[in-house]
């Protein structure tokens, strides 16, 4: 492996990682909930709370953390997102009643939405159009198999220890990847490409995002696809422990083969974008996925074919969403590179969002598989007529490499080179306060060739 095969590896993994933050904060203690629920004395529907509570840490940490990026740059918030999901995870390993765990968890959302958000903005500074949407959907392919590996995970740490044992492992986590972060990723928003630090500049970028018709349809898609998924992951564990007497072990693996269809899904979308368009892939998906969810409800309803005539088509609606997730995002940001940041906040609120508001629903109407069922449909339905109307909208977003749409898409913003330094400038630098300028020079040039180095070699 050369030196740029290396920095490509480096990148992906690492990108990878930051976004897997947030499936393995939600899933790793989903085994655990039934634990939760009688160590606080509480109910299905308030420890379904501690799920929301995270959902609605991580919108409101996408609005914050999203323009702080486009205006400080991606490591500074990104390190500081990662301490915090430290110090948070800690506190949800002592919390001692249901009101701490839930705040505790906000906070964990905050700092997830930190790593989410940031790690889509990188992405986008290096990438734009279709080739964004494939390397996203290899991307992907590193935190997808979080949902398989970590409530199997989350039962193997119950049977040594308790539910706060699940809190102390992903403290640890975080703390690894805070140091990955420090020794191998650098700054990849040069300072001459930042916005102002204005609340006007932000408050100007979030108003042209809104008036995107096409940017707001897909990140209504997107909300409305994780709520399905989120109601999936809020109900299960109650489903199949309670009413199908799987241990918590056997429910991690029963979780992971299900979410074995969201890679495969997320990997086949990289292969149909080299011969479809993206807005085809996302409708195709999303009318199979609400037909699936349909099927759910009568299998639930009716319990016909048992546990696996409901596994079946609640295997297929989660692995349609595996196509949602790789070309939402790059639709809607595909004309806004310039606020990256910005735009990524305002998906991931609204897909945090709607996802939060979906966890509780299932435990109001019971917990059980019909309710469950009736939620994820719901939400599948409504993502696919949304897809189809901005789809078929002449203002939707264009992806490079397929005219679709009637506005052509605005290209990533290039880098300048960087600026071989001068005599002068060597000699400036040994003088007293007269170097000054010449390192700030020397210092953007650096970040403009790290930056450029960067998306050349990936």
């Amino acid at each position: 492996m050369n030196g740029t095969d290396r920095r490509r590896a480096t990148v992906i993994v690492i990108l990878g990682g930051l976004i897997a933050v947030g499936p393995l904060t939600i899933d790793v203690y989903l085994p655990a909930l039934p634990a939760i629920r009688s160590d606080l004395a509480t109910t299905s529907a308030g420890v379904q709370l501690t799920i929301t509570a995270t959902m609605v840490g991580m919108a409101v940490g996408n609005l914050l953390v999203g323009p702080l990026s486009d205006m400080l740059g991606r490591r500074r918030p990104l390190l500081a997102g990662l301490v915090v999901h430290v110090v948070a995870s800690l506190l949800c390993a002592v919390a001692a009643d249901l009101v701490v765990l839930a705040a505790a968890r906000v906070l964990q959302g905050v700092a997830v939405a930190a790593a989410g958000v940031i790690a889509t903005a990188v992405l986008r500074d290096l990438f734009s159009g279709s080739v964004f949407a494939r390397v996203l959907s290899r991307l992907l392919l590193i935190p997808m198999t979080a949902p398989i590996l970590a409530p199997s995970l989350g039962g193997v740490v119950l049977r040594w220890t308790g539910w706060q044992g699940v809190f102390v492992v992903l403290a640890a986590a975080s703390s690894a990847l805070t140091v990955v972060v420090v020794l191998a990723l650098p700054e990849t928003l040069p300072a001459d490409r930042r916005q102002p630090a204005r609340p006007a500049s932000t408050a100007a970028a979030c108003r042209a995002l809104v008036r995107d018709r096409g940017f707001v349809g897909f990140a209504v898609v997107t909300g409305l696809a994780m709520a399905a998924l989120l109601a999936y992951v809020a109900g299960s564990s109650f489903v199949f422990q309670e009413r199908y007497g799987l241990s918590g072990q056997a429910f991690g693996f029963v979780f992971g083969a299900g979410a074995v269809g969201l890679v495969v899904a997320t990997q086949l979308n990289a292969w149909l974008l080299r011969r479809l368009p993206p807005q085809r892939i996302l409708v195709a998906a999303m009318l199979v996925g609400a037909t699936a969810s349909l099927v759910l409800v009568v299998s639930t309803v009716t319990g016909l074919g048992g546990l696996p005539g409901m596994l079946v088509p609640l295997w297929l609606t989660v692995a349609t969403i595996g196509l949602v997730f790789p070309n939402t995002p790059a639709l809607a940001m595909s004309r806004h590179g310039a606020v990256a940041g910005t735009a990524a906040a305002l998906l991931g609120a609204v897909q945090f969002g709607l996802g939060g508001a979906a966890a509780p629903l299932v435990g109001l109407l019971g917990s059980g598989a019909p309710a469950m069922a009736a939620v994820v449909a719901v939400a599948m339905v409504a993502a696919a007529a949304v897809a189809v109307v901005t789809t078929v909208d002449g203002r939707s977003s264009t992806v490079e490499g397929h005219t679709c749409t009637l506005k052509p898409p605005v290209p990533a913003v290039p880098v300048p080179p960087a600026r071989r330094p001068t005599d002068l400038d060597h000699a400036s630098e040994g003088s007293h306060g007269i170097g000054r300028p010449a390192r700030r020079a020397d210092s953007r040039s650096r970040s403009r060739s790290r930056s450029q180095s960067y998306r050349e070699s990936v």
